[in-house]
């Protein structure tokens, strides 16, 4: 237990980690003043309520199953990510790490737990994923453009210029020649519209 008192001592006035202790009958029997004050929304200490009080309903089982794990393995950290009320109607996420603590009979007392808000984290990570993912989206699509460009675009342009270099050096158009030159205008006129309405 003396290890414990000296990690609160150690982290009393920190502003970026919570420290908490909840007892054998569920309720918090240490808040330290940076969770009570992110987390205390009625404005009284949580000391002596319900741990469940600041959690989201789903993840009251994750509690029980690491609170399991403590026990069961005593000495040992075990992680959770948690979702604690913001006092807005939505929630942080927060990362802990959790311990069992024992008295000098070898009696369980409690789980004491050390945790940080996560959120800004997180969000930043789905951010990211979200990004990749609209990159990936337009990679195609330029990729698709590419495609388009070199296929629909390059063979009525080159007919054109090839027909202009035979009117640019005399030679007389064919009546199928100029028939040929509106039908790869118009493709080059319908592949631009194509382009620019479909693809960017």
């Amino acid at each position: 237990m003396d290890r414990f008192i000296e990690t609160n001592k150690l982290l009393k006035n920190s502003s970026f980690f919570y420290t908490i202790a909840i007892g054998m009958d569920s309720k918090y029997s240490y808040v330290s003043d940076n969770y009570n004050k992110n987390f205390d929304f009625i404005k009284d200490s949580l000391l002596g309520k319900l741990f469940s009080i600041t959690l989201h309903p789903d993840d009251i089982s994750i509690c029980a199953e690491v609170a399991m794990k403590c026990f069961q393995s005593p000495g040992g950290l075990f992680p959770a990510t948690l979702r604690k009320h913001n006092g807005f109607g939505g929630f942080v996420i927060t990362q802990w790490e959790m311990h069992a603590m024992f008295d000098e009979q070898n009696q369980p007392v409690g789980i004491f737990c050390i945790g940080y808000n996560i959120t800004e984290y997180v969000k930043s990570r789905s951010d990211l994923v979200d990004a990749k993912a609209e990159i990936v989206t337009k990679d195609g699509k330029l990729t698709e453009i590419g495609l388009l460009q070199s296929h629909v675009i390059r063979k009525p342009l080159a007919n054109i210029m090839g027909l202009a270099n035979m009117v640019l050096y005399g030679f007389w158009l064919s009546v199928g020649l100029v028939r040929f030159l509106v039908v790869s205008c118009a493709v080059l006129l319908f592949s631009r519209i194509f382009l620019t309405t479909f693809c960017i």
